[in-house]
């Protein structure tokens, strides 16, 4: 691998978080407000019209299918925790052949990207109003291209940890969702998360980190359009990290 790959490695998978998590099968709840502080009339009303029209209903048991949530050959792509929804629609309005499927478990996100779905007449959105990972847990092998997480809850304080989402879980989860080929795309402007992504990276084999020099990881690509996040982050001094990974042919 390039040495710069090598030398940030050995930089951020410095600790091992092994009591972290008891198994790989753990799935933590949210935590935090999920509700706001009420809508506005017209989101109020998106959130009454619009929403049922594009929700995402998970099954009792077994998997959804995906026939009658996706069409056309496009593999969908899938955002876990979309926030305000701005990088999703961004992403729905230059690929309006590619289903994009995003979950948010706060109500104000989903009532921003209503009103984003609204405002540009985005056919191609599914929204799940809740936790990610019930709705991957649903989803059938092989299902997606891409997974977009970004800037994700850092859970800073180690008796925390067990509730982030990057987790072995997840690689596995992601591993079993994305197509060979496809990516996975992770950032954070909190370095410990940055560590603990590469740290569970290379546990998982289906992955491979994309970067072979620093702006691949310290420069947002052209395709990936700024989160309010985001910009608060460079705001307070945080530059992010944007890690990308390929997911692997299966050997």
């Amino acid at each position: 691998m390039i040495n710069c790959q090598h030398k940030l490695r050995r930089t951020l998978v410095q600790i091992r978080y092994d009591d972290v998590m008891s198994s790989p099968r753990y799935i933590p709840k949210v935590y935090g407000r999920r509700q706001g502080k009420g809508f506005k009339p017209r989101l109020a009303r998106l959130y009454e019209d619009l929403l049922p029209n594009i929700s995402i209903t998970l099954p009792d048991s077994g998997k959804i299918d995906i026939a009658n949530l996706v069409s056309g050959s496009k593999s969908p792509w899938l955002e876990v925790g979309f926030g305000g929804g701005e990088h999703l629609a961004w992403q729905a309005a230059r690929h309006r052949d590619v289903m994009m499927i995003g979950a948010e478990p706060f109500i104000d996100g989903v009532g921003k990207l209503l009103s984003l779905v609204d405002e540009h007449k985005l056919t191609n959105v599914r929204i799940l109003h809740g936790d990610a990972r019930p709705l991957m847990e649903a989803l059938p092998d092989g299902t997606l291209e891409r997974i977009f997480v970004l800037h994700p809850d850092p859970w800073p304080k180690k008796r925390h940890f067990k509730r982030r989402m990057i987790s072995p879980w997840f690689f596995a989860e992601a591993t079993r969702l994305i197509q060979p080929g496809g990516m996975l795309r992770v950032a954070s402007d909190i370095p410990d998360y940055v560590r603990w992504t590469l740290m569970h990276a290379q546990d998982a084999p289906a992955f491979e980190w994309m970067a072979s020099k620093a702006d691949h990881w310290r420069v947002r690509p052209d395709d990936w359009p700024q989160t309010r996040y985001e910009a608060k982050a460079l705001r307070e001094g945080r530059p992010p990290a944007y890690l990308q990974f390929s997911r692997l042919a299966d050997t």
